[in-house]
């Protein structure tokens, strides 16, 4: 998890970030109601942070120092790069008795394997072995095509049937089953941000953790809150669409940045548990808006791995407000589900 696997959405707010924050430097009015921006990194990648609130309000209830904290908590818990995380602690756990686990990790994998059974397995937070063989995981990036022996190897290590949650109480059927969280946790911690965020009083926020974001109410103009979603191409980062998401989390999936290529060939980072083998097809980008920033990054790379057609049906049948991007012989073309439709600006 501290490795960014996708961080494909820009917040339009930020487009003018520097330029906001040089000129909040330049009034000494600590009272003023302004866009306090708040920023550090956490998950092999980086957060920014806006309230609006005054600088004096946001000090006085020590919000940067309890959001360093409890990020600090979270990858503790699931990153697979910290090998002492809890998480890094259960993959290296051999025994196949019932293991205790801590709320945050149960919340998480409860959703992750609810999304995984609604998918039929089109999310696997088990198929980490995959995405490590193919270069993509916390050891190394091999640039090189797996052999069939070794990937048969690798496929007979994952599959959610072998794990199973009851309560606190995770257990795993084969002693070698690996958990690999980047799909859900880092949308997780987005909404644990603010979730604090508005136990400290605050009601106009936006939140994104590597892309991945939750927002709430207005700026201090008033206006609502705006997002661009990035052009799926890799050479250049250029605005495709901007979206109004309203009191809502934002996730979106791609196969453009992270990929490597093998005699011309492109390897995405995005592995489809039912081939084992990284994504082949059209769609290069799914955004998904959601109450939950977890609920949207699971279903965004659920989508992604489906591809354009057998995703937008899914999301049509499951009331999913998504926008995919496909790529083709006269650029790209986009297409909605109907939920979605109200958030185009």
């Amino acid at each position: 998890m501290n490795k960014p696997v996708k961080f494909i959405l820009t917040s339009f707010a930020f487009l003018s970030l520097t330029l906001l924050t040089a000129c909040s430097k330049q009034t000494d009015d600590a009272n003023k109601v302004t866009e306090v921006l708040l920023q550090g990194n956490t998950m092999g990648t980086t957060y920014h942070v806006k309230i609006v609130a005054t600088e004096q309000q946001v000090k006085d209830k020590k919000v940067h120092a309890d959001i360093d904290a409890l990020l600090k908590q979270v990858n503790q818990q699931m990153s697979t790069y910290i090998p002492d995380s809890e998480l890094s602690r259960f993959n290296k756990n051999l025994t196949t008795e019932p293991v205790k686990i801590s709320e945050g990790l149960r919340e998480v994998i409860a959703e992750s394997i609810r999304l995984g059974k609604l998918s039929h397995g089109k999310l696997d937070i088990t198929v980490g072995p995959l995405v490590n063989l193919w270069g993509f995981g916390p050891d190394f990036h091999p640039d090189k095509v797996p052999s069939p022996e070794v990937e048969a190897a690798a496929r007979k290590r994952i599959g959610l049937d072998k794990l199973s949650l009851n309560g606190n109480m995770l257990r795993k059927s084969i002693p070698d089953l690996y958990i690999d969280l980047s799909t859900t946790a880092k949308g997780y911690g987005v909404d644990k941000v603010a979730d604090l965020i508005e136990a400290k009083g605050f009601k106009n926020y936006l939140v994104e953790i590597g892309g991945e974001m939750r927002l709430k109410g207005v700026k201090h103009t008033g206006e609502l809150w705006a997002v661009a979603i990035e052009k799926p191409v890799s050479q250049e980062r250029s605005v495709q669409e901007i979206i109004l998401p309203k009191d809502n989390a934002i996730a979106t999936s791609g196969d453009y940045r992270n990929y490597f290529e093998v005699n011309g060939q492109r390897f995405s980072h995005i592995i489809d548990p039912d081939t084992g083998r990284p994504i082949n097809h059209k769609l290069v980008s799914v955004t998904v808006i959601a109450p939950s920033s977890m609920t949207a990054d699971g279903l965004s790379t659920t989508l992604m791995v489906m591809g354009e057609a057998k995703g937008l049906a899914f999301a049509n049948e499951h009331d999913i407000a998504a926008l995919f991007i496909s790529k083709s012989e006269h650029g790209f073309v986009e297409e909605n589900t109907v939920k979605f439709v109200p958030y185009l600006k």
